[in-house]
């Protein structure tokens, strides 16, 4: 098996496991909010899919795993929308975790600005979609305090948890990056 290969194979692992992880950090703890939702460790998960793996793997792992919790935890209605808008959360942070990387900041900084842009994508997300699929409405917009809640909750424990990666020697995935998570 040749490196390239290897690389494949250890990516897809890789981000089955974090779809595992996003799954379980979801069902783990569920504090219920107002609008039918809950706020949960499942965001931590869904950055660190997208800074380990990058925008594409980070898709997948992100949103697999997130519309996996939706699905066992009696939330199916949101399935769809949950497997887009935790992919997308996860290709914003991979790819502007990337960039800000690459444009000579510490991982510190690039972390906080690819996770509140992944924040929002992901709050406007479940606005845009109870709003125009689910057929609320502006009504839709009472979700968003604890939507915002959620993210901030996400951002912190993502950072949190990265950081500690970071001191275990957890790096990236593949592609012969050798940056800090």
């Amino acid at each position: 098996m040749g490196n390239k290969e290897r690389d494949s194979l250890r990516r897809l692992v890789q981000a089955s496991m974090l779809a595992a992880m996003a799954c379980a950090a979801t069902l783990v703890i569920q504090i219920p909010s107002p609008m039918n939702g809950y706020v949960n460790l499942g965001d931590a998960v869904v950055l660190l899919s997208g800074w380990l793996l990058g925008p594409w793997y980070g898709f997948a792992a992100a949103g697999v795993g997130s519309m996996l919790a939706d699905l066992f935890s009696g939330y199916a209605h949101y399935a769809a929308g949950t497997l887009l808008i935790k992919g997308a959360m996860a290709a914003v942070a991979g790819l502007l975790y990337g960039v800000v990387c690459r444009a000579g900041r510490r991982p510190l900084p690039a972390r906080l600005v690819s996770a509140a842009a992944a924040e929002t994508v992901m709050v406007l997300g479940y606005f845009s979609f109870a709003g125009l699929w689910l057929g609320n409405g502006l009504a839709a917009a009472a979700g968003i305090p604890g939507n915002v809640v959620q993210a901030c909750f996400g951002l912190a424990a993502g950072v949190l948890l990265a950081a500690a990666l970071d001191r275990a020697g957890v790096r990236p995935a593949g592609g012969g990056t050798e940056r800090k998570i």
